[in-house]
């Protein structure tokens, strides 16, 4: 969910948790959390990409670390495999078995990889005029040029990937970009000139949908705003003229290729190769997106689950719009007939096939590569990296647009693409789950029923001590208050929260350990675990300062308690402004509620009719049983569990 800033992440979680009073560990003030990460973010400049990506690489890694880890259920299938293999049996579910990945090369000849160097050179020089004209306003307008820089960005991403994609699709790309220089020039020539300005959100989706015919056709047929030729700087028809040059060039190298190795070679390989010529397949191209009709065609032939079963088709060609959501697993060969840029798209691909209830045994995933003519499989590779190579050089930083901003050298990527590790798991390191210790519960619950029951009857406030050389004296307690749950440690220099992992770690026996005697300074770490439960479990009266992002809270919290003295109100209008003073208390409004509230209300000085914008902005529904009560301050009573106190003697 993180696509801009950190704030992205805090909206989602905002839907089932407090801004200021969440019940995540030692995070109780999220919006304070996530703007200080902001703040670290807007401190760095964007130009200075290295620096920009590191900043996103730390605030990542802390939101997971402090956040992401309490709210997300992270399931890989070596966990699966190791806690649930009997269920797997008993169900007879399996995982197929992942082959390394195939790697494909089509090769060029000294002809054609000279021609598609020099076109990687000119496309390097292209400067996109076309794309970026109100760049060349002789008085441009601040606001717009970041658009028109981005749309530049686009149209050379374009170019790169469809350079890679296709030699047909490469020469029908350059067609339309003369045609378009040629109209512009011609049209600059009159006079008068219309530019768009209008739809670069609807271009964003465009590519991320990977539709660039679409982009193409938004960029040239939304002609809006009226220019005339004098509105622009002498550089604006010179480098439109200087484009159109490359743009001629590059036609010009191009109409001598009359075949496209790439295409030559699947063919070869679907005609030769015994995986393919014997099972479904899918590729997965560049084409335009899958109208709802045909969706439901390929998912007849390819969802073995589907009530509509058909077999009418075996070779299945699309883009992305099929590389999640959606069920394929009739097929066990996925074919990457085009480089994907982003390695998770990679997962999300090989995830349609890899499924736990697949009839397959094995799954096969094939790589396309441009390469040099040679036998020799390492130059093969390093051909191959040196031509992924030149795509991302002359992307530059806009290969971030590929990458989702991640920094993927082409090594990398060419590793990551044929990783057998990364498409089974997604090449993260493994970590410690929860599994492990729920199994622990069940096996005991299966197989040693008398101290299962042990267990569920202890009474509550147990307590017990061992030797735990890592303390010198603490005191680990479990607490519950109605629904909520929270462990906390005290020693001799402080009481905090643990998370589950830690508490676990520390609280985990052996039976050969020995119960030890509760020292005279128990009651003591006990009751400061206590007092830092108390405290969080008890609400406060926040006092509100001037911070970015709240001031629309603020103006709100003083605009309600300033109407409250107003004797005209019903209980129920009374009880209603209440709630939503704590609401606004404890974060859990929508920022743009807020906003739109303090517009709404702005120069408004009847009570009534402030209370009418109110309740327009925010029902009663929002206070709806379950997402208003916070557990922290629910009333049920706090319940000491049970405690243990550790000793190095």
């Amino acid at each position: 969910p993180l696509n801009n800033t950190p704030f992205d992440i805090l909206s989602q979680i905002k839907l089932f948790q407090k801004g200021h009073n969440s019940t995540i560990p030692n995070a109780r003030d999220l919006d304070k959390f996530f703007s200080g990460l902001q703040k670290k973010l807007k401190s760095v400049d964007r130009k200075k990409i290295k620096n920009y990506l590191k900043i996103i690489k730390e605030n990542s890694l802390t939101i997971r670390e402090n956040i992401l880890k309490y709210l997300m259920v992270r399931r890989t299938r070596t966990e699966v495999l190791k806690y649930f293999k009997k269920d797997l049996q008993q169900q007879r579910l399996k995982f197929p078995e992942l082959a390394e990945p195939r790697r494909v090369y089509y090769q060029f000849d000294a002809r054609l990889d000279k021609i598609f160097m020099r076109s990687i050179e000119l496309i390097k020089n292209f400067r996109y005029t076309r794309y970026m004209p109100l760049l060349y306003l002789k008085n441009p307008d601040p606001q717009e040029v970041t658009g028109q820089r981005n749309l530049g960005r686009f149209m050379r991403i374009l170019l790169v990937k469809r350079l890679e994609s296709s030699f047909y699709a490469f020469k029908m790309t350059l067609d339309r970009f003369i045609h378009s220089y040629d109209s512009f020039i011609k049209m600059l020539d009159k006079g008068t000139i219309y530019i768009s300005k209008q739809h670069s959100e609807k271009i964003y989706e465009a590519l991320e949908n990977d539709d660039l015919d679409r982009i193409i056709e938004l960029v040239e047929q939304d002609k809006v705003q009226k220019y005339e030729s004098g509105d622009f700087s002498k550089a604006f028809k010179d480098n439109l003229k200087e484009d159109l040059d490359i743009l001629l060039e590059m036609k010009k190298l191009w109409d001598e290729v009359k075949a496209d190795p790439k295409i030559a070679q699947f063919k070869s390989i679907l005609t030769k190769d015994k995986i393919l010529k014997e099972n479904k397949l899918i590729i997965f191209t560049e084409s335009k997106e899958s109208s709802a009709a045909v969706r439901e065609t390929i998912i007849d032939n390819y969802d073995p689950k589907h009530r509509n079963y058909k077999n009418d088709i075996r070779i299945l060609i699309t883009t992305d719009i099929l590389a999640e959501g959606v069920n394929l697993h009739r097929s066990n060969v996925v074919i990457n007939y085009d480089i994907p840029w982003n390695p998770t798209r990679v997962l999300q691909r090989v995830g349609r096939v890899n499924r736990v209830d697949t009839k397959f045994d094995d799954i096969y995933v094939y790589n396309f590569f441009p390469s040099l003519q040679g036998n020799n499989e390492i130059k093969l590779e390093e051909a191959a990296i040196a031509k992924i190579q030149a795509f991302h050089d002359t992307l530059g930083e806009d290969a971030q647009y590929l990458t989702e901003g991640e920094e993927i050298t082409s090594h990398e990527l060419f590793n990551r693409l044929n990783s057998k590790k990364l498409l089974e798991e997604g090449g993260e390191v493994e970590e410690d789950s929860e599994l492990k210790y729920l199994s622990e519960i069940r096996d005991i619950r299966d197989n040693n029923t008398a101290l299962y029951e042990k267990i569920k009857r202890l009474p509550k406030k147990a307590r017990s001590a061992k030797v735990y050389p890592d303390f010198k004296e603490a005191v680990v307690t479990f607490f519950k208050k109605g629904k909520l749950r929270k462990i906390y440690i005290a020693d001799i220099k402080e009481a905090k929260e643990l998370d589950f992992f830690n508490a676990a770690v520390i609280l985990k026996s052996k039976n050969m350990d020995k119960r030890e005697k509760l020292a005279a300074d128990f009651y003591k770490l006990l009751a400061q675990n206590k007092e830092q439960f108390k405290l969080a479990t008890t609400e406060e009266a926040r006092e509100f300062k001037q911070e970015g992002g709240r001031s629309n809270e603020i103006t709100l919290v003083r605009t309600i308690k300033a109407i409250k003295k107003f004797s005209g109100f019903t209980d129920e209008d009374e009880e209603y402004l209440e709630r939503v003073l704590k609401a606004l208390e404890e974060g859990a409004l929508p920022k743009q509620t807020t906003k739109t509230l303090v517009k709404e209300i702005k120069n408004e000085n009847n009570p009534l009719k402030i209370l009418f914008k109110f309740k327009q902005g925010i029902p009663r529904n929002f206070f709806a049983e379950g997402f208003a009560d916070n557990p922290y301050y629910n009333t049920a009573p706090r319940e000491v569990i049970l405690s243990e106190y550790l000793t190095e003697r």
